[in-house]
């Protein structure tokens, strides 16, 4: 197979709730979508990247500057039969996971439809529908928070994550766990703490929650390990881990119990695959995170959430949670807690031409 034009959209989606992490507030996103043409097949990626450095070093500007300049550069004419050989084009280029991330998944995409095969079959996946957890910002007004955890419990969503930050933490958990005693509850600090408040963090080992996610610095794996040893509550780490090597040294410093699988964060699904399938050999939990996804990074995360090692619900929501309408149809939903994983070729929700053109703020094709 050989790539012989790419396509690079900005889109911009306007969120439907204001989301407040410790590190940000967003009201809405501009993220890629990269499209990959060979002959008459086409394959679709989303390049799911913040518009600011606070999560990660990449943004918008970066992603695209990655993209334009050296990622496609390097792949066009290439001739390729498997992903791997696909990657192998780029391997100069350091880190940038999230602009790799957005080539890749559309070149998986394209691989799937070319041998007319769902993206999970190729994938490996077997789980034909998945649990559907929701990620809810940081809310100044707790009764807010509340009325907005009940709006999800009673549409059947199987788990809630809260973000936390120092001051809107103990006391925000100790409020929703008396409310929901039964829910299944995780925190997720964004590196918002330091060691020094291990004290602070320690208090919520009494809301029997599923997990702490990132309490400490983004790269850190040596506190997070001491902190480990202070809690009872697992922690989860997400913005520490950009590749299977990261997660093969944090799990043998036990650093953490639990792994968020980001596809955006660790470069694509190739690694993404590779995480899963070191902690499923060792019973190390996963569960999919997510980056506010429009529908087509959001259909590439129902993919390898399908994999057998995925046993938490994760933060794939169906999107109207999000968006008041997606760029892909069907619409994705969840109904009482589960999403369906398609038998479609590719990712299974072809994009809406006449969505992705409203809502586009700039496009690039290459070669010119």
């Amino acid at each position: 197979m050989k790539i012989d034009r790419v396509d690079l959209h900005v889109v911009r989606m306007p969120l439907v709730r204001t989301f407040v992490t410790s590190t940000s507030t967003r009201n809405h996103l501009d993220h890629i979508l990269v499209v990959v043409h060979a002959g008459d097949l086409a394959g679709w990626g989303e390049c799911a990247v913040p518009p600011n450095p606070y999560y990660c070093e990449e943004t918008t500007e970066t992603c695209w500057h990655i993209l334009s300049k050296f990622l496609v550069p390097a792949v066009l004419e290439c001739e390729w039969e498997r992903i791997e050989e696909l990657v192998s084009a780029y391997v100069k280029v350091r880190r940038n996971n999230f602009a790799k991330a957005g080539l890749e998944m559309a070149c998986w995409d394209l691989l799937a439809r070319s041998r007319s095969l769902p993206l999970h079959r190729l994938l490996g996946g077997e789980r034909r529908q998945i649990e559907s957890g929701v990620s809810l910002g940081i809310e100044q007004n707790t009764d807010q928070l509340l009325a907005l955890i009940q709006q999800y419990v009673d549409e059947g969503y199987r788990r809630i994550k809260l973000k936390i930050a120092p001051g809107r933490d103990v006391e925000v958990v100790r409020q929703v766990r008396a409310r929901f005693p039964d829910i299944p509850i995780m925190v997720d600090a964004n590196s918002a703490y330091s060691l020094d408040q291990a004290d602070q963090l320690k208090q919520l080992d009494a809301f029997d929650l599923l997990l702490i996610e990132q309490p400490l610095a983004n790269d850190d794996i040596v506190d997070h390990a001491l902190l480990q040893r202070q809690l009872q509550t697992p922690i989860c780490l997400d913005e520490s881990i950009i590749s299977a090597a990261d997660a093969r040294k944090a799990i043998e410093m036990e650093s953490g119990r639990v792994i968020n699988i980001k596809v955006s964060r660790l470069g694509g699904l190739l690694e993404a695959k590779k995480v899963h399938d070191f902690c499923c050999a060792r019973d190390i939990p996963v569960w999919c995170g997510g980056m506010h996804e429009y529908g087509i990074g959001r259909a590439a995360n129902i993919a390898i959430a399908s994999l057998p090692g995925f046993t938490m619900p994760g933060d794939i929501s169906g999107s109207d949670k999000y968006y008041a309408v997606d760029l892909v149809d069907p619409a994705i939903t969840a109904v009482d807690g589960l999403i369906d994983v398609p038998d479609s070729p590719g990712l299974g929700f072809e994009p809406v031409a006449e969505r992705i053109a409203d809502r586009c703020i700039r496009s690039l094709t290459l070669p010119a």
